[in-house]
């Protein structure tokens, strides 16, 4: 362990300042806007990216907005309401602070564009799940089928809240995404967005200061790795915005090199590390280490389940003119 993880450090090192229904899967389809905003496709993906280009960071920042939206209340863009004084929303609970704001514009610019070509057709939460899917492609993954015609919810509340943080047992995450209809399969390649994107220091720093009485470092870290990640994050309490790619050796790239980085001890949650060691989660972690089409394949199927996720239909919900807020009555 050690030798070589040194030399990579100018590589990763980043300072980043900056009511439920059922699955409604038969009513949505991939051609809803068909005639009702024909230009919804062009108009996102022009969006996306002007957006990714001019910011790099976005496409890591819109999949974990998704992800938040999801998996509280399901994919109906709650995660998008602002609080206001009679109401703390979802994106102002502590879990969500560190979201990136490159997630939230890009999803504020196509809807502000589509209001302009079809107003008040397309919804908030259809556009997050679009919007994603290009993102994640652009920046090479896999391309997978999108089904449209969710409505935006009529809750957000930072109280309803509930994601897992970045020290879960698999225990932990596995009842998690259970119970959420998905399967360890599934939790391990979805855990495989962690490919791009950051963390922030204080999320893993007790894994590389003050570990234990006998080590200041978790053992399971490649030492040359964890000198450097202590020589990064060393002001890391001064600067909360100090923060670490997840996939250190191509950060920028939707790739398998995450999962090939786990056995060598080269990865910063430890609620990812955790399932090289577990024997429920390791063999997919091995699979897409060694297969990276198995794990586009699977994290397609994955993201396809995940964006029809409780998703609001009919009057369970509705379209917003402004995805910050509800419609006023």
């Amino acid at each position: 362990m050690g030798g070589g993880a040194a030399a990579v450090l100018p590589i990763f090192i980043l300072l980043f300042v900056s009511s439920t229904s059922l699955l409604s899967e038969g009513k949505l389809t991939e051609n809803y806007y068909q005639t009702t905003c024909p230009q919804l496709e062009k108009t996102v993906q022009e969006i996306v990216t002007n957006k990714q280009i001019t910011s790099p960071t976005t496409a890591a920042a819109i999949l974990r907005l998704l992800f938040h939206d999801c998996m509280v209340e399901g994919c109906d863009a709650s995660i998008l309401i602002s609080s206001n004084p009679s109401n703390k929303a979802e994106r102002d609970n502590d879990h969500n602070l560190s979201l990136a704001g490159d997630g939230f514009d890009v999803v504020v610019r196509a809807k502000t564009a589509l209001e302009l070509a079809c107003p008040g057709i397309v919804s908030c939460s259809d556009i997050l799940v679009l919007a994603t899917r290009n993102l994640v492609n652009m920046v090479g993954g896999p391309y997978y089928k999108v089904r449209l015609g969710r409505k935006d919810g009529l809750i957000s509340k930072a109280s309803n809240v509930d994601i897992l943080n970045s020290t879960a047992t698999v225990d932990e995450q596995i009842k998690y995404f259970a119970a959420r209809g998905f399967t360890v399969q599934e939790m391990v390649a979805l855990v495989g967005a962690h490919t791009i994107g950051f963390a922030h220091c204080k999320e893993f720093a007790p894994r590389i200061f003050n570990y234990s009485n006998t080590s200041p470092i978790d053992p399971t870290l490649n030492n040359g790795f964890a000198t450097g990640l202590q020589k990064a994050c060393a002001n890391y309490e001064q600067n909360p915005n100090m923060a670490i790619f997840l996939d250190v050796v191509s950060p920028g790239k939707f790739d398998n090199i995450f999962y090939q980085n786990m056995p060598k001890g080269m990865t910063l949650l430890k609620s990812d590390n955790l399932l090289i060691q577990d024997p429920r989660t390791k063999p997919f972690v091995l699979k897409y280490a060694a297969d990276q089409t198995a794990f586009f394949n699977d994290f397609s199927h994955a993201m396809e389940k995940l964006s029809v996720l409780n998703v609001k239909t009919g009057r369970n919900g509705e379209v917003r003119r402004r995805c910050d807020s509800f419609n006023k009555v």
